[in-house]
């Protein structure tokens, strides 16, 4: 990968890892057969191109980046969908559910070796020690999300081990968003296809969700439902931080079932922008008639239900809810949603929103290109 030369001669990535760096191997691809590590029919893996994305502009690569870190489970599920290895690290491991993959025949991760990039903080000696071709993330996240980061430290990590190349897909709501270019799952997908030369996977995956939208047309009636997006503090939550339905990967299954935001017209405001939090009477006020809650993805369905759910039933407050009282209180899905997941998530809320029990997309055919095993 082309980078600046210029400036104060600091260590190469070559000469920390020599002298010292060492990080633990990131997770394993299963089922896919030497996929993740040949390169694509797109391209060849020795060859240079460049790619364009905002906020970085054009990046250029000498050869198609075999190793990789994501900024979160957005950009590396679109890895796992391109046939990749999983990424070697990513904002936070917990926060990244590779369980999502189990109804894919043959797809898992391991992320047992992945390594969490912020850890009371986000050190430059982890993206050295990491060493990957290229960092899926926006420079801008580092620099915003928590202090010790400015633009000198992002010139520094490009120059010495890899170029930044990624864009905040997941929320629009941060106050540095104004006059900040987003981009649709589906276009950001293209872009990281176009970085590792595998857009004829993009392009299958493309056509997967087009029919996958048709399906769900078809399922979705006339009259939806209004709910409201809460993250749960605690497994006996009496306090929540409140999501109003906006744009961004977060929000595209929400979206697409085109369901009613609750909270929209409410004087509640959004966490991503106040990090405030609402109490159980504030919740009763507005009184949704389902409950989508956050935080619980780490949970089976059962055990939302033995713990989260049980607790909201038995709670004085709570079991006043009209979500609550009917039992239309689910896990929301996580933020973070990359091109299969999105499908599994949205599958899973329309199954709960409009209660039945078809399939919505090809679990084969999703398989199929992630294997490279597909026919164009």
């Amino acid at each position: 990968m082309t980078r600046e030369t210029t400036g104060r001669r600091l260590p190469t990535r070559r000469e920390f890892l020599t002298y010292g760096g060492a990080v633990a191997s990131g997770g394993a691809l299963a089922g896919c057969a030497g996929a993740a590590t040949t390169a694509s029919s797109d391209g060849d893996a020795g060859s240079s191109h460049s790619v364009s994305i905002e906020p970085m502009g054009s990046v250029s690569f000498d050869e198609v980046p075999e190793t990789w870190v994501a900024n979160n489970g957005s950009w590396a599920d679109m890895g796992i969908a391109l046939g990749l290895e999983p990424p070697k690290a990513v904002w936070l491991t917990d926060r990244y559910h590779t369980q999502y993959y189990d109804s894919i025949p043959g797809v898992s991760v391991d992320k047992s070796g992945m390594v969490a990039l912020y850890q009371d903080g986000v050190s430059k000696e982890r993206f050295y020690a990491l060493g990957a071709d290229v960092h899926v993330m926006d420079p801008n996240f580092l620099m915003n999300r928590f202090g010790g980061w400015d633009r000198s430290d992002v010139d520094e990590i490009e120059r010495n081990v890899a170029p930044m190349f990624g864009n905040c897909i997941y929320a629009q709501h941060y106050p540095w968003h104004e006059d900040y270019r987003y981009y649709t799952l589906f276009e950001a997908f293209e872009k990281l296809a176009q970085v590792f030369q595998r857009t004829d996977r993009y392009e299958a995956f493309e056509g997967v969700h087009e029919s996958f939208q048709t399906n769900l047309a078809d399922a979705i009636p006339s009259e939806s439902p209004e709910v409201a997006v809460l993250w749960g503090v605690g497994n006996q939550p009496e306090s929540f931080y409140p999501y109003v339905i906006g744009g961004g990967t977060g929000f595209k299954h929400l979206r697409d079932l085109g369901v009613d935001d609750a909270l929209a017209t409410t004087d509640v405001k959004d966490f991503h922008g106040s990090r405030a939090e609402i109490d159980l009477e504030t919740v009763l006020e507005v009184d949704p008639e389902v409950l989508l809650l956050r935080g619980y993805e780490s949970m089976s369905t059962g055990e939302f239900q033995d713990t989260v759910v049980s607790f909201l039933d038995a709670h004085d407050t709570a079991s006043q809810l009209t979500a609550v009282e009917n039992g239309d209180v689910y896990r929301a899905g996580s933020l973070y949603q990359g091109p299969i997941t999105n499908l599994v998530l949205t599958e899973r809320t329309a199954r709960h929103l409009y209660d039945f029990e078809s399939d919505l997309f090809d679990r084969e055919r999703v398989a199929d290109i992630v294997t490279g095993s597909f026919d164009a």
